[in-house]
C-alpha cells in the first residue's frame, strides 16, 4: 500500500478520536528515515500544547491502529504538535493560512526562483496566490514540492 494510502487511511480511523479527546488532526505523515519506519501524527488544540497532550492522543489512538494493523513494517508512533511552522502538504492548510507568511518550494522555477516567500492571498480552482513585495503570484498546487508557514519572531 503506498504512504500516501496508509496516511489516508489513518487519518480516517483516528481523526474522530482524536476529535472526541478536544484536539484537531492537523495531518498523518507515513516516512521511511533509514531503515526505519515513523508514522507521525500531529494534532492541534487551542492553547499551549504539552507533552501530555500527545500522550493522551497516542494512549487512545494506539489500540485502534494495532486492532485495524493496517501497517505490515514494524513502525514507530510519534504523536506530536503540527508546530509553529507547520508543513502545508495539503490545499486545506493553506486555506487555514490565508493572510499569513508562508514559503514553498517549487519543481520548477517562477520568476527563476524555486523558493518564494509571501503573503498567502488566496486558494482557489488548485492555485495558491502570494503577494510578494509588490507583486502577486500565481503557483498551480501541483508545481509545489513543499510548503510550510513562518513564525515571525518579535523580540
Amino acid at each position: 500500500m503506498a504512504e500516501r494510502n496508509i496516511e489516508q487511511r489513518v487519518y480516517e480511523l483516528i481523526e474522530k478520536k482524536i476529535q472526541e479527546l478536544g484536539y484537531e488532526l492537523y495531518d498523518v505523515e507515513y516516512l521511511k528515515e533509514g531503515k526505519e519506519y515513523h508514522l507521525c501524527i500531529y494534532i492541534e488544540k487551542n492553547g499551549i500544547m504539552e507533552i501530555a497532550d500527545c500522550e493522551k492522543v497516542n494512549n487512545a489512538i494506539e489500540p485502534i491502529l494495532d486492532d485495524v494493523d493496517l501497517i505490515k513494517e514494524q513502525y514507530f508512533l510519534e504523536v506530536s504538535s503540527s508546530g509553529l511552522e507547520k508543513k502545508l502538504r495539503k490545499l486545506e492548510h493553506y486555506e487555514k493560512q490565508i493572510g499569513n507568511k508562508i514559503e514553498v518550494k517549487l519543481f520548477t522555477k517562477i520568476d527563476n526562483k524555486k523558493v518564494i516567500e509571501g503573503i498567502l492571498s488566496k486558494v482557489e480552482n488548485d492555485c495558491i496566490e502570494l503577494q510578494e513585495d509588490e507583486k502577486e503570484i500565481k503557483i498551480a498546487f501541483d508545481q509545489i514540492a513543499s510548503g510550510k508557514t513562518i513564525y515571525e519572531w518579535n523580540d
